[in-house]
């Protein structure tokens, strides 16, 4: 088991982080760090802290994508966990995600429960925004997971509890089957980051695996260490990147509805900034002429993904949900399936 953690300045959360790894029960297990450029003091002084950690400098700023491709590479082990840098653990989380992929080899992926750090530090157990329990894909194209539509979370009241399929694992602890990882060519590096790992999962559905959430896994996540909600850089990596894995991934007859819809809906985002932030609109603008820039390139994936398929789109969405998030922005409130 590897665990690989791309990492970009910050002393605090990366000691925290390491220090909850100290407590993980499963034994069988290398902690990497890939260095994308960090500036701090926190790699000497994790390096002098914990002796079992190995680090790899990327040179640069790979991204959460090249990142963790970067430290993909210089793996073996039989699973990889990604993991960002602002988690902290309980101690059998990954004894409970190691014992669900033993029983199914078809199983790719498997997120844990993700709740949030601060809200635990306020004694209270409220769902994490990166992934909650377990990421889901809306028939437009819109992620969203159990225990949060859009900017709405809600509390852990057990409500998720069970062992379920799930579209897409967040990338903020994501364990993963090595050898189907080698198989669909790892992260796509030109997302950089933000939907990297729901392109993945896709992918994996594609292919014919599984994507599950282990609730019984349980990770906290402070969010926002990297890129807070509201940052320009995400709101554009957020529009470019759905509209990219949008073209590589869905069937062709969904593709040719869906596709005239989204810019449709993207439009409509650029009238909502123009009038609530217009700070934004010029991330969308380029977010969407990146995408019409890279078409050919992004095509050319296109190809090769659709090469892997073996499942239909129908049997892919059959658990989305319908127009989850569209419903929630218009009405307020929608109904998520438990199960």
């Amino acid at each position: 088991m590897d665990i690989i953690i791309p990492h970009f300045n910050g002393v605090e959360i990366l000691d925290k982080c390491l220090a909850s790894l100290e407590k993980t029960t499963y034994s069988n297990l290398s902690v990497v760090i890939v260095d994308n450029g960090t500036v701090d003091e926190s790699l000497k002084l994790a390096a002098e802290k914990y002796k079992r950690i190995r680090i790899f400098s990327a040179g640069k700023n790979l991204g959460y994508a090249g990142g963790c491709n970067f430290g993909f590479q210089r793996t073996r082990g039989k699973y990889v966990v990604f993991l960002n840098n602002d988690t902290e653990q309980e101690p059998d989380w990954l004894e409970r995600l190691v014992e669900v992929a033993e029983k199914d080899e078809t199983i790719a992926a498997l997120q844990p429960k993700l709740l949030s750090m601060h809200a635990k530090m306020r004694g209270e157990k409220i769902f994490d925004y990166a992934g909650a329990a377990g990421g889901m894909l809306d028939a437009l194209g819109y992620p969203y997971a159990r225990g949060r539509v859009f900017n709405s979370v809600e509390s852990d009241n057990g409500q998720y509890d069970t062992t379920e399929d799930i579209f897409w694992a967040s990338g903020a602890a994501m364990m993963v089957r090595r050898a189907v990882v080698e198989k669909l060519g790892g992260f796509d590096d030109d997302f950089f980051a933000h939907m990297e790992e729901i392109d993945l999962c896709w992918r994996m559905k594609l292919a014919g695996y599984r994507v599950v959430c282990v609730p019984r896994a349980v990770v906290y996540h402070y969010g926002g260490a990297t890129l807070a909600a509201g940052n320009p850089r995400k709101i554009y990596l957020n529009h470019r990147n759905n509209v990219m894995m949008i073209v590589k991934n869905a069937s062709l007859g969904r593709l040719l509805w869906l596709f005239p819809v989204r810019l449709v809906l993207e439009l409509v985002s650029l009238l909502y900034y123009q009038c609530y932030a217009k700070e934004y609109v010029r991330y969308v603008w380029r977010a969407l002429w990146w995408n019409l820039k890279h078409l050919p390139k992004t095509l050319s994936k296109r190809r090769a993904v659709q090469a892997l398929r073996k499942c239909s789109d129908k049997e892919i969405f059959k658990k989305s949900g319908g127009l989850v998030v569209l419903k929630k922005v218009l009405f307020g409130r929608v109904k998520i399936n438990r199960r």
